[in-house]
This record gives C-alpha cells, structure tokens and sequence, in this order.
C-alpha cells in the first residue's frame, strides 16, 4: 500500500518553477485531487499514519485554506469528526482570531471564528505543504487562541531543506512525503 501511495504522488503531484513568484517551486497537487484514487489514499494514510502514532481522540479536523479544506473535510468524514476551516482574512463573518505571518514571496493572515472550537478540543491540523512553517505557525496558533489543543499537524508534502518542521518542537508532525 505504501509502495502504491508513494508512486501515485510521485505521478501526480507537479512541480511548477518559478510561481508565484521566480525562485519558488509550487507543488501542485491539482493532479492527485482529480484522480479518483487521490484523496480516498490521502485519507487512509493520514489515517494510518495516526494509529501507527497512537493519536485519537480527535474532535475537529481544522484545514487551512484551500487545499487543507480538500484534504481536511473528507479527512473529518473519515475520523468521525466535525471539519473547522481556518481561512484568508476577510472570508469568515462574526468574531475572529487573527494571525498574520510571513511566507516565502510576502505576508499574509490567517482568521478562524473565535466559537469555532472549544476548550479543551483535540484538534488535527492539516495542510498540503510544510515548507518554511509560517502559515502552519500561524494555524496552530488561531487552534489554540480558540480554545483548542492541537494535537498534531499532519500535510501531504514537507520540504526539508526550508527547515519548517524546527518551529513545531512541541507538536507531532506528520509528513506523508518529504521532497
């Protein structure tokens, strides 16, 4: 299974140089999404991963806009659990935590409803990329000014060489694909 998961990825996921800005390499998952066998293979690896690590007790799935919402909803479905998204500034109506943060090509914020979790909820945070960390910092960090405990961050790709995973000393993470 792992063998097959590994080489679906490699044949899906697509390296595109240069964008959004020149020296950035985006990873685009767009190819794994629209192969029927993409996230249902996501799902049970981040699952598996999971037991394999011993974590449970989930109550929320958070995904960070966009593609964590892809990966996170069906990932909720999959645990039982309810899906919180954590979006770009301006999108969520009502009372909001607030994180801006830097990435690689500029800054932005992130926002999450301040009754969206509570206390004391085990939260699984999910992205697609790990790369220098800063939106992921800024995630975990709306997870717990909501009330919430993050149990781990879980994304389908890491970028070792960006050093991302060294912010997170205290949090497990969970990479499906170092690249």
């Amino acid at each position: 299974m792992i063998d097959e998961f590994g080489a679906l990825l490699d044949q899906r996921i697509r390296s595109v140089p240069d964008w959004p800005v020149p020296g950035v390499i985006f990873r685009d998952i767009a190819p794994l999404l629209a192969d029927p066998r993409g996230i249902p293979a996501v799902v049970a690896a981040i699952i598996s991963e999971l037991a394999v690590r011993g974590i449970s007790d989930i109550d929320l799935v958070a995904g960070v806009e966009a593609r964590g919402f892809v990966l996170g909803a069906p990932l909720a479905v999959g645990l039982g659990v309810g899906f919180v998204p954590v979006r770009k500034q301006g999108k969520l109506p009502g009372d909001l935590h607030s994180q801006s943060y830097d990435l690689e090509y500029g800054t932005a914020t992130l926002e999450v409803q301040v009754d969206a979790i509570g206390a004391g909820h085990r939260v699984l945070l999910i992205d697609d990329v790990l790369a220098t960390g800063g939106t992921a910092e800024a995630a975990v960090s709306l997870l717990r000014a909501a009330g919430g405990h993050v149990v781990a961050l879980t994304v389908l790709l890491e970028l070792p060489v960006l050093r991302g995973r060294d912010r997170f000393a205290d949090l497990e993470v969970i990479s499906l694909r170092l690249i």
